[in-house]
């Protein structure tokens, strides 16, 4: 029986901020699944900002793709039951076909279904080993994470306040500003819109920050720089200021002779680099969730057809914690 299904492609890459003109959506069809194949149908999808900058070496015509987390509907692969819930990187597409070795099987008993794409997930692994592995974070320090409202950044202020430290973070707005501190317990936040982020920083934290967990670049980033205290570290996740830039610089950091005299280190990381911890993170993680230590939000909008609109509302602060896209019924 063959099945039409709608994916998502990208039509030109962008120049600068993407739109929507640079995607466009296809119908394709699918047979039954082959010897030892599995058909999945996708029921949430995830946008991430490091789409962008893999867009950049992307051709007219080529297939968008990222984490996703799908049910089997039907299996002639013994290893696969129908029903089955599981993490693929076949995102941007309602159904697909597979012969299992690009599928992590789910436990949907340890936290909410939706959560593996976000605090449970690949996000939540980003914050967890980038402040506590990269960063090495102890216990009563003095963080700063920028782009502190987003799903990544939300997580790592929240482990550093479970720590016993003092977590700081800048958002876009008033109402993300007021949510990190009434919500997820801030202990100082600020609009980086509207106000000097050297400033707040000196008057969140007078004596200095530890570690900058790094989401933006810029001029948070060269604010952070002129605070930290000696032996800071900086564990670099992303750079979003600077992911349109298309040839254009954005302003700073200027001031990298800071990282002199006061022995600072910049350690870059991705995700990948923390997979043996996956196990240890799920756990402590499932567990700061079900105690309430943790908190966490969504923005799902419905339809394949709102993908590009969930991913372009990333850069203009649409998102409050992880952006998802729902393609079926759980």
């Amino acid at each position: 029986m063959t099945i039409q299904s709608n994916a998502i492609y990208l039509k030109q890459p962008p120049q600068g901020m993407p739109t929507t003109n640079n995607f466009e959506v296809r119908q394709e069809q699918l047979d039954d699944p082959g010897k030892n194949q599995v058909l999945i149908e996708n029921i949430y999808m995830s946008v991430d900002p490091y789409m962008r900058g893999r867009m950049r070496f992307m051709n007219p015509g080529d297939r968008l793709f990222g984490g996703a987390i799908g049910r089997i509907t039907a299996s002639r692969n013994k290893a696969f039951a129908e029903g089955t819930l599981v993490l693929n990187q076949n995102s941007w597409r309602e159904h697909f076909l597979s012969d299992g070795s690009d599928l992590q099987v789910i436990d949907a008993d340890l936290a909410p279904l939706s959560s593996f794409l976000g605090i449970m997930g690949m996000p939540g692994l980003t914050a967890w080993g980038g402040l506590l592995k990269t960063g090495e974070y102890k216990e009563g320090e003095t963080l700063f994470v920028s782009a502190a409202s987003g799903a990544v950044g939300s997580v790592v202020g929240q482990i550093a306040r479970i720590k016993g430290g003092i977590a700081i973070g800048s958002a876009g707005s008033d109402q993300k500003v007021n949510q990190l501190i009434n919500e997820y317990g801030f202990s100082h936040a600020f609009n980086y819109k509207t106000q000097d982020p050297l400033t707040e920083l000196r008057k969140a934290a007078p004596e200095g920050i530890d570690v900058y967990f790094e989401n933006v670049g810029g001029l948070q980033m060269e604010a952070a720089l002129t605070h930290m205290r000696v032996f800071g570290r900086i564990p670099i996740c992303g750079m979003i200021a600077h992911y349109n830039d298309d040839g254009i610089a954005t302003p700073g950091p200027r001031n990298l002779t800071e990282t002199i005299y006061k022995f600072i280190t910049l350690r870059g990381f991705v995700v990948s680099a923390f997979e043996e911890y996956r196990a240890q993170f799920q756990a402590e993680m499932g567990e700061w969730i079900r105690s309430g230590k943790i908190k966490y939000q969504e923005t799902i909008l419905d339809g394949i057809d709102k993908a590009p609109e969930a991913f372009i509302g990333l850069f203009n602060g649409a998102n409050q914690g992880k952006m998802l896209v729902k393609l079926s019924q759980e």
